[in-house]
């Protein structure tokens, strides 16, 4: 069988290694390739000469990168490559009957039923470790992956029946996905990668995938509080939750999470930082619940947390003898403080905290950042414009107690004009390399503050990704002396 790769990255290259290197390949990329290759005299590689730079992009004038593309048996594509296999492909029955992604392929072949699917514009990889470490300490087999971590192809064969998978799924993934999870979580919905999406209606069609092919038996659980969750949720035939509200996990006015009646713990004593993030542990005990929790026949939690009134810290168990799925779910949101770049405190010195929160590369991201902390603010801003309304972060720098902003990159401009227009003239432009932008934020924060890597833009052009940005931020602050 000949096999085309579309793009060489995480994806095309966990569809090599699971077809083997038996077959014969073809395959393709835009750009020259950055990672290893096959050394297989079956492997023939193509490619554009011409690097395009960092960047995901909805359109190419070149595609003759995939010329021949076609000829192959099976075509498996990275999603990010939708656009420019339709604009040279059209509609071609023949082509798409062969073309297929590994989120597809995994869907089709995997050999359990117990899939859950995470998506939103934020929170997605944070929501996901929780549910798959919550899945974890109840003695469940979970493999995770998707947008996060592993491709699911790596993992696929590894799946048993019994086993849980929990998926990060990313607009990009979801476009031509017509396969839906057991159970699909769909958080906060805002615009974004509109430098992709021809516009906003693309981008929330292609999350709605997350539903739309749901059975009347799988569960949809939405953001109560955001009509763009709400909306994607009816596209599911399946049972319907909200969370942030009851039946689901919520806050209760006394500052209890909670999931209908039953108490799980004071939110002060949850690790995760900002108060977003009580949203995304709501999500993940909501879906956990679905999954794991019990009811008894009038639908009332039961077996599972503390009972109405009494101590979060008194002892329970179930009638097993054995702790309830809410004591180990306590266990992981007490111990958990969250994912790489997402408000991580990197270090404290000489009365600062460096946090380095690279992953807001959207303005609402940011804004959600700003909120996190009371304490007066030095705040690095700005990177590539991906088309976004930076006006609401413009507002949030000017009531959030920020005492200065260092922008960045080609929306540095941007940025700066809409703060002045607001009366904050408090920024410093024109620096370009991370140990420059550290030491200028460091001279601007007093004792007390906090110094925040929090962009709300894309990273492109400056540094790769925003990994790579989030890793220069902390080796420059971990270099200060």
């Amino acid at each position: 069988m000949k096999i085309g790769i579309v793009g060489w990255g995480v994806e095309g290259q966990s569809a090599y290694r699971y077809f083997g290197p038996e077959q014969e390949y073809l395959i393709v990329n835009e750009q020259p390739f950055a990672d290893p290759t096959p050394q297989n005299p079956r492997v023939k590689l193509q490619f554009l000469d011409k690097d395009r730079g960092y960047g995901v992009h909805g359109s190419l004038e070149d595609l003759s990168y995939l010329d021949g593309i076609e000829n192959c048996d099976k075509i498996v594509y990275t999603p990010t490559a939708f656009f420019a296999l339709r604009q040279k492909f059209g509609i071609d029955k023949e082509f798409w009957a062969k073309a297929t992604t590994a989120q597809s392929i995994f869907f089709e072949e995997v050999r359990t039923k117990n899939i859950i699917g995470v998506t939103g514009t934020k929170g997605k990889g944070t929501t996901s470790t929780l549910i798959a470490k919550m899945l974890e300490a109840q003695g469940q087999t979970v493999h995770l992956g998707g947008n996060i971590g592993r491709s699911v192809l790596d993992f696929l064969n590894d799946v048993r029946p019994p086993d849980w998978v929990v998926l990060e799924l990313s607009n990009f993934q979801l476009k031509n996905l017509t396969y839906s999870p057991h159970i699909g979580v769909c958080l906060i919905i805002a615009p974004e990668h509109l430098d992709w999406h021809p516009d906003v209606a693309d981008y929330i069609e292609a999350k709605a995938n997350l539903f739309k092919y749901q059975k009347p038996d799988d569960i949809a659980v939405y953001f109560a509080n955001d009509d763009g969750s709400k909306k994607m949720a009816l596209a599911s035939p399946g049972k319907k939750v909200p969370y942030f509200a009851p039946p689901g996990a919520y806050i209760r006015d006394d500052g209890i999470i909670a999931v209908g009646e039953t108490e799980v713990m004071p939110k002060t004593e949850v690790k995760l930082l900002g108060e977003h993030n009580l949203q995304n542990i709501c999500a993940a005990l909501t879906a956990v619940f679905e999954a794991v929790g019990e009811r008894d026949p009038s639908g009332i939690v039961r077996n599972s947390g503390i009972p109405r009134g009494q101590s979060s810290g008194a002892s329970r168990v179930n009638a097993a003898g054995g702790s309830t799925w809410i004591d180990k779910a306590k266990q992981v949101l007490s111990s958990f403080g969250g994912l790489e770049h997402r408000l991580e405190l990197v270090r404290e010195l000489q009365g600062v905290k460096y946090y380095d929160d690279s992953f807001a590369t959207t303005p609402d991201a940011a804004i959600v950042a700003l909120k996190a902390f009371k304490a007066p603010k030095v705040i690095i801003l700005g990177g590539s414009d991906k088309g976004l309304n930076l006006e609401p972060l413009a507002d949030e720098v000017v009531r959030s107690d920020v005492r200065h902003a260092v922008v960045i990159g080609d929306t540095a401009d941007k940025i700066t004009r809409l703060l002045n227009d607001r009366g904050f003239t408090s920024v410093t432009t024109g620096l370009e390399k991370m140990p420059e932008i550290v030491a200028a934020a460091r001279r601007l924060a007093q004792p007390g503050d906090v110094v925040l890597l929090s962009t709300g833009c894309a990273s492109f052009g400056l540094f790769k990704d925003y990994k790579d940005r989030g890793n220069l931020f902390k080796q420059a602050v971990l270099e200060l002396s």
